[in-house]
């Protein structure tokens, strides 16, 4: 389903929905097949490379028992110290699905080390700027095998690599190497102009590819995402900035309230649209249009990743307003976003309000029952918590639009937020009862 990319900013955007890791400059990206899967036919690696070290940052899983990559990423990206934000340098990101090397143990961990090392002599850096990330089946132990083969094979890739069409090609095939149950890659690529901030003539890009389709909870998801830039951001900052941008996006993303052992959301800039100026720094008009553009490649690729949840129909977007606290307008949203009732009736077309009620009154959240609205698809459903008539056959045709709004408003105070999420089908339970085979 072809959903509308979000407009979060005045900056002038131009997107490039073809676009992915490779649109920005200093930047090469490709899948292939390594391996790590039987079919011959599936791409099951990817591999970004940066033209030189560059600042790095990212943010991991929350799930204490997190995978070996996991683990070995924060080593790599630990300039900022025991317990700080994940940043530092980095030339390259390695990618395989099909096997998560989660629950592995020190085997696991010297498999991650090792293919951080493999790249790394590959690439010709040293092994602690190399990124590893996994996903695929928690207990199966990783085998190097695949990597000896597919490295060279994509680094064969990249070098015939000579256009932008060809990088751009690239960069979709690294997105679909990444995949696991998602039904459709996702990938895009926004620029912006430095004119009005010092760069005349100048275009900035932040692209990006991400993966999840199910196990989707925040803090993060079952996702991998890797987005790249040539805006000139050092890696204390680019850890700050991808942290808003996170906590706005892929941590407003759920599908199935499982949080995954893997989550890892990396980002590199490499300053190639601006080798000879001054950094963007934090405070300027220029670091707030770098700003933006994240926001907008995060937002965009996780409100895909919540359409394409597992067996999914369509995205449903939930939106609490007037809640008395921060805090309170997350549970309210997060609840609602969760509950099986909710997205089982939305896969239903029924727009039964009663649902987001009661899911609303167990969140937690702080409120009046007799002062909260409740609009499905722009249907005024109840009003201070009571039903309102509504034609049932014009929200039967509402339905049939690709993206579900319910929007409640608590009337307890001015704090909002939004979050994504999908509809339950007969085909999740099929996918994640065979998910193993």
């Amino acid at each position: 389903m072809t959903l509308p990319i979000p407009d979060l900013t005045d900056t002038p955007l131009v997107f490039h929905e073809e676009g992915g890791p490779a649109s920005a400059r200093g930047f090469k990206a490709v899948g292939v097949h390594a391996g790590f899967r039987a079919d011959p036919d599936r791409l099951d690696m990817a591999l970004v490379v940066a033209d030189e070290p560059c600042a790095a940052a990212a943010t991991f899983t929350t799930n204490v028992f997190c995978a070996a990559p996991v683990r070995v990423s924060r080593e790599h990206l630990s300039e900022g110290g025991p317990g700080a934000p994940s940043y530092g340098c980095a030339r390259a990101v390695v990618v395989n699905s099909g096997i998560a090397n989660a629950a592995t143990g020190e085997r696991g961990l010297q498999a991650a080390r090792d293919t951080a090392a493999l790249v790394g002599d590959a690439v010709g850096c040293p092994a602690d700027e190399v990124l590893v990330a996994s996903t695929g089946v928690i207990g199966q132990h990783l085998r190097l095998e695949p990597f000896g083969e597919g490295v060279p094979a994509a680094l064969a890739a990249l070098r015939a690599q000579t256009d932008d069409a060809a990088r751009e090609a690239g960069g979709a095939q690294a997105a679909r190497a990444i995949m696991t149950t998602d039904t459709r890659p996702k990938h895009l690529a926004v620029s912006f102009p430095g004119d009005d901030f010092g760069y005349p003539d100048t275009m900035f890009t932040v692209g990006g590819m991400a993966k999840g389709a199910g196990m989707i909870m925040p803090n993060m998801a079952t996702m991998i995402a890797v987005i790249t830039t040539d805006a000139p951001v050092a890696a204390p900052d680019l850890s700050a900035a991808l942290t808003r941008a996170v906590n706005k996006s892929f941590n407003k993303v759920t599908v199935d309230s499982d949080t995954s052992t893997n989550d890892s959301c990396f980002a590199l800039a490499s300053g190639a649209a601006a080798p000879v100026g001054a950094r963007f720094e934090p405070g300027t008009p220029a670091f707030a249009g770098f700003q933006q553009a994240l926001d907008v490649v995060c937002m965009t690729l996780a409100r895909a990743m919540a359409a394409d949840g597992e067996g999914a129909t369509r995205l449903i977007t939930v939106t609490v307003r007037g809640a008395a606290t921060a805090e309170d307008a997350d549970a309210a949203a997060r609840t609602v976003a969760n509950s099986p009732l909710v997205k089982t009736a939305v896969y239903g077309h029924d727009a039964n309000w009663g649902r987001v009620a009661a899911a609303l009154g167990r969140s937690g959240a702080q409120f009046a029952q007799e002062d909260v609205d409740i609009d499905i698809l722009g249907l005024p459903v109840c009003r201070a918590g009571l039903t309102v008539p509504f034609d049932e056959d014009e929200a039967l045709l509402r339905f049939e639009q690709p993206e579900c709004a319910i929007d409640v408003h608590l009337h307890a105070g001015d704090y909002s937020t939004v979050m994504w999420t999908c509809d339950f089908s007969h085909e999740y339970v099929t996918i994640n009862g065979d998910y193993r085979s």
